[in-house]
């Protein structure tokens, strides 16, 4: 097998268990696949996609408990009819459609009370039956329970089924825009008539409409709340990416700042050392060695080669509080590398090629701690992400390359994977990048990771040679954004808080918390970590953390006075 070893009695470390998720289109052809944030659809996507695409959103493959019922059996789905085209004014949508086109949605009137208002999740970049779990026992049914109200979770247009196009070549993509979504979102709750209730107007216009959403879909939710104030009366912001931004560099730092300090130092020294032979040098030798040395001789491109060294440290967006929700990728990487002991023996056959590259790059005098560290670090990435590649019976390049512009000439409906990294390319950026980490600074993804690199599937998937237009969605308000029952929650952690109005940028220190305004930072938080639940007997004192349970019981105090502020 090309650049794999046998990996004798090889622990991982595993200091968190719990279910292997997925993160949206963002893992490659890594046999266990590993984006806003950073976000990027879901599961089915490892298979399709052939290289890395962050996005906001992680999707949690978790397993039902004895005591859960599968919520696809409990909702079944529903659609209603909708424009393909809001603006007809507008010439970025042209040609124009008059055609419509079935909208997804999924609702629990199990709580519901004449009177009682309508909940309504944004689904975001997301196949919506992945959200199912907030309306069975999550942010949703916690609201519908205590205002006595219809839960609803709604797909966004061109996820799940809910596509206006018979395909999604980059004409047909032109109608995916936010603005489009968010008059979707308006115009479903001005006509929805719910099955089973039809004796009841539960339009905005006859009962109080409050929005939640979380990353994309907080931002969406707030821009709900500012452009049809008329017809959503609250909306809730978890870890809302409300501001745009092209270079998103920043996406590590809170990683940085809040990850074990020895796990940290050690991915920078490895980082800097990568980027001295990728960057500084030129003998090609060097680098040769650099890649045998890390089991990935045949990885054609040094950019590639430096992507899948990242693979631990994109694993801390997926960290949450509940086991059996949480990926255990970063604290298994951290525990691997944080480590003097030498967990895979097979690795010390690297001995003299690491010293090598040490004694290459000016980290000679630190080779006690470093030779078992990145023999650690070798030793994890062949099990968690070459060994499966060569197991599959894939070539290096077929597993980790971003270079493959025939596979982003696909564009039928199955290609679903092709949705977000439209809607980042043309409007939201969110590229995360090393190379923006400032000179003074180590960062702990290599700085290969350029803008030119991040935006590949931008140039080769849709023809998009420009930075994205943010202003089409920064006018709203980004970190400026405010309005009256518009609530605001954010992970103090999050690798997307430096996109929310918590960031440091957003100056927050000038905001308040009220009833009216709610601004939550909720501590050792990651990514919306308010919307996921349990079960009243699956609660523990630490379970949900104190935290999380108390933005959850504010969330219930706030909205309960946003709807009596109606009647």
């Amino acid at each position: 097998m090309e650049g794999t070893m046998q990996v004798e009695d090889a622990p991982l470390r595993r200091e968190i268990t719990g279910s292997q998720p997925c993160i949206s289109i963002y893992k490659a052809v890594r046999a266990a696949a590993h984006g806003i944030v950073t976000i990027a659809v879901a599961c089915q996507f490892e298979s399709s996609l052939k290289r890395p695409v962050r996005s906001l959103k992680w999707t949690h493959a978790r397993s039902n408990t004895k005591r859960d019922i599968d919520p696809t059996l409990l909702y079944p789905p529903y659609n209603l009819s909708v424009p393909i085209d809001h603006f007809h004014n507008d010439s970025l949508y042209e040609p124009h459609s008059n055609g419509v086109f079935n909208l997804r949605y999924f609702f629990d009137a199990s709580h519901y009370k004449a009177g009682g208002p309508v909940i309504v999740l944004a689904s975001g970049e997301d196949d919506a039956t992945d959200r199912l779990p907030y309306l069975q026992k999550g942010i949703v049914a916690k609201l519908a329970a205590a205002t006595n109200g219809v839960g609803v979770v709604l797909e966004h247009r061109y996820y799940g089924t809910s596509f206006p196009t018979p395909d999604l070549s980059t004409e047909n993509l032109r109608f995916l825009t936010t603005a489009q979504a968010l008059a979707d979102t308006a115009y479903f709750a001005e006509h929805i008539v719910f099955p089973g209730l039809e004796h009841q107007n539960l339009t905005a216009s006859a009962v109080p409409w409050v929005a939640y959403g979380g990353s994309y879909a907080g931002a969406f939710v707030a821009f709900l709340r500012v452009l049809y104030p008329d017809v959503f009366w609250g909306a809730i912001s978890s870890s809302g990416v409300v501001k745009a931004i092209y270079d998103y560099w920043e996406y590590y730092e809170p990683v940085r700042q809040y990850g074990p300090p020895e796990c940290i130092a050690t991915t920078q020294n490895v980082t800097h050392i990568v980027d001295t032979i990728l960057l500084g040098q030129t003998d090609s030798s060097m680098v040769s060695l650099l890649k045998e040395t890390f089991l990935m001789p045949n990885v054609t491109y040094n950019d590639d080669f430096a992507s899948i060294l990242g693979a631990g440290v994109e694993g801390w967006q997926g960290k949450n509080w509940d086991p059996a929700v949480n990926d255990p990728t970063f604290s298994e990487y951290c525990g691997n590398i944080s480590s003097d002991a030498i967990l895979y023996p097979a690795t010390r056959s690297m001995n003299a090629s690491i010293h090598s590259l040490l004694a290459a790059t000016g980290y000679a005098d630190q080779a006690k701690t470093l030779v078992p560290r990145m023999m650690n670090y070798i030793g994890w990435l062949n099990v968690t992400e070459i060994a499966p590649c060569a197991a599959a019976g894939e070539t290096q390049d077929d597993c980790f390359s971003t270079h493959v512009p025939k596979f982003y000439a696909q564009d039928d409906l199955s290609q679903s994977w092709r949705s977000w990294p439209y809607q980042y390319c043309s409007q939201w950026g969110f590229l995360q990048t090393g190379s923006g980490v400032p000179k003074d600074q180590l960062p702990i993804i290599s700085r290969t990771q350029t803008l030119e690199y991040e935006s590949i599937i931008c140039r080769d998937a849709f023809n998009i040679t420009t930075p994205p237009d943010t202003d089409a969605v920064n006018y709203i308000g980004a970190y400026n954004i405010s309005y009256n029952r518009l609530a605001f929650l954010d992970g103090e952690e999050d690798p997307w808080r430096p996109a929310t109005v918590h960031a440091p940028e957003a100056k927050p220190w000038n905001r308040t918390n009220s009833i009216d305004q709610p601004f939550i930072l909720i501590a050792g938080a990651v990514h919306h970590w308010d919307e996921n639940g349990l079960f009243a007997n699956e609660t523990t004192p630490k379970l949900p953390p104190p935290p999380v349970a108390d933005a959850q019981k504010s969330e219930q105090t706030f909205v309960k006075a946003w709807v009596k502020e109606q009647k």
